[in-house]
């Protein structure tokens, strides 16, 4: 097949428009070959679900499965009651970014919760409960956790063990959505385990950080889901070819490969954050993982858009921009792109 892209470019649109890691990309050849059952049958997920069980606890669950909405989606629909609403921050990716996904297709109602920085707080979460037993009101049944969150701030282990201790105090389940939780683990030095203690289910993002397209739904704590199992293949995640899906995650997870790929993004956004703010330009939010919030006057926005660079409006800061950086961003992709804005500046 002929190459359609240029794959000397480097945007700072999403970690999703980096290419898959090769060490993921021979892991799916090794998978391949021969014949093997199918959905989730396969020598592949059965590693997985070991290794989840090494990892998370030896009553933990795993379910690979597409993509981040579809996790999030399983796992509240898993965690939560039809008359249930969750409470997220305003920026979560289930409140902005999935088109209503848990409320289409779960039923439930996503309700925003103050935060600061994109991140929840115990006073939050409780002054955010429904009135108990009130007919005309979902009542709260859940909280959802972004570990990175939006704005690129991280959660401590404390922090969250905190939120999770108000949750389930206040006979709430939590959901941790981990779309970037490897950044998350770079940025605090805690381990998977240690990070997500306190969680009952996690969305265990594979596909931002050097997966081909691969996502995991871990559930921590079986006892407060119900039809999971079920769940996963009626809300269409379950792969028929799990192996493929398997054997992305056992690449990045099963040995140090998420760690080295999160290390050097959350590295890359700190050069970049240091390297605007040396060149004069406002940086709001505290860069802790790989996602610098900037904010920037429009019209030098402009201008660096149309030189070709990607990168997205973050309406949560004012005149801000969001710059991602990911696991291949090198060293001068970030040089060039603070020239850019220099340059744009006059």
């Amino acid at each position: 097949m002929k190459q359609l892209h240029n794959s000397e470019l480097v945007h700072f649109g999403s970690d999703n428009y980096a290419g898959a890691h090769p060490e993921v990309l021979e892991a799916l050849r090794v998978a391949s070959g021969g014949h093997v059952p199918g959905y989730g049958e396969d020598p592949y997920t059965q590693r997985l679900r070991e290794w989840a069980r090494e990892t998370f606890g030896p009553n933990a669950l795993i379910f690979p499965v597409f993509n981040g909405t579809g996790a999030n989606v399983v796992s509240l629909a898993a965690l939560n009651p039809r008359w249930g609403h969750v409470i997220a921050a305003p920026s979560a990716h289930i409140n902005t970014d999935e088109t209503a996904a848990p409320e289409s297709s779960a039923g439930l109602k996503v309700k925003p919760a103050p935060a600061v920085d994109g991140k929840l707080t115990p006073e939050a979460v409780t002054s955010t409960l429904s009135s108990r037993d009130f007919i005309h009101e979902a009542q709260t049944t859940s909280v959802s956790v972004s570990n990175s969150t939006e704005l690129g701030t991280v959660y401590q282990v404390e922090e969250f063990r905190a939120i999770a201790e108000v949750a389930h105090t206040s006979g709430l389940s939590v959901h941790l959505d981990g779309a970037r939780l490897a950044c998350a683990a770079a940025a605090t030095g805690a381990g998977l385990e240690e990070l997500t203690r306190g969680a009952d289910v996690i969305s265990l993002g594979a596909t931002k950080n050097g997966a081909l397209g691969a996502e995991a739904v871990v559930v921590r704590n079986p006892e407060a889901v119900s039809g999971i199992q079920y769940l996963n293949k009626s809300l269409l995640q379950l792969p028929s070819k799990a192996r493929f899906i398997s054997a992305q995650l056992l690449a990045l997870f099963d040995g140090d490969l998420w760690l080295r790929n999160a290390e050097h993004a959350n590295a890359q956004a700190a050069k970049l954050a240091k390297g605007l703010m040396d060149a004069g330009f406002d940086v709001p939010v505290k860069t802790q993982a790989n996602a610098v919030i900037a904010s920037v006057e429009p019209v030098v926005v402009e201008r660096v858009l149309a030189q070709g660079v990607i990168f997205y409006a973050w309406p949560f800061v004012e005149n801000g921009i969001r710059l991602m950086t990911a696991w291949d961003t090198p060293d001068s992709a970030i040089d060039e792109l603070i020239s850019t804005f220099v340059a744009a500046r006059g």
